[in-house]
């Protein structure tokens, strides 16, 4: 069975991405879903390639039971447009870099990862790396939100069985 490749995106990818990629990783494997899966993330800019999570995203994801202390940001390379079933922003910016960049085939992958959390009323992770520790709180709530709502749109679709 071909595995569902999912790629979560922000700016630096320090922050909000591999907030996703821990999230929707701890989540899938709960559900014993883990095989089924391709997951990472990456950053539209190269400002931390190498670098781990911003401490302050690992102390909140940890508290959440999240690891992303082995996580290291990456750029978006031209190739992950083909690779991934899924591209998902998380804001204005970040979708609209990874749009220009897209070749048109391609363009249907790139969503804002926030389309799958449509009660929240936005469709912008906010970027909490200038702000204060309650900033990466609701990061993680949003995060979680859409992490359940892109499982739960997967399945609806078909894209994803679940086997007992």
């Amino acid at each position: 069975m071909e595995k569902i490749k999912v790629l979560f995106v922000c700016m630096g990818n320090i922050c909000r991405s591999p907030t996703a990629e821990g999230v929707f990783t701890k989540l899938i494997a709960e559900k014993n879903l883990t095989p089924q899966f391709a997951i990472d993330s990456a950053g539209t800019h190269a400002y931390h390639v190498g670098n781990p999570p911003d401490a302050r995203a690992q102390q909140a994801a940890l508290k959440r039971g999240v690891e992303l202390q082995h996580l290291r940001a990456r750029k978006v390379h031209s190739s992950d447009f083909e690779y991934f079933d899924f591209v998902l922003a998380m804001d204005d910016d970040n979708y609209s870099i990874l749009i220009h960049d897209c070749p048109d085939e391609h363009k249907t992958k790139v969503k804002y990862f926030l389309e799958y959390a449509p009660h929240l009323g936005i469709r912008e992770v906010p970027d909490p790396y200038y702000g204060e520790k309650l900033g990466f709180e609701r990061v993680l709530d949003m995060v979680e939100d859409a992490s359940l709502g892109f499982l739960e749109s997967l399945q609806k679709s078909g894209k994803l069985v679940l086997r007992n």
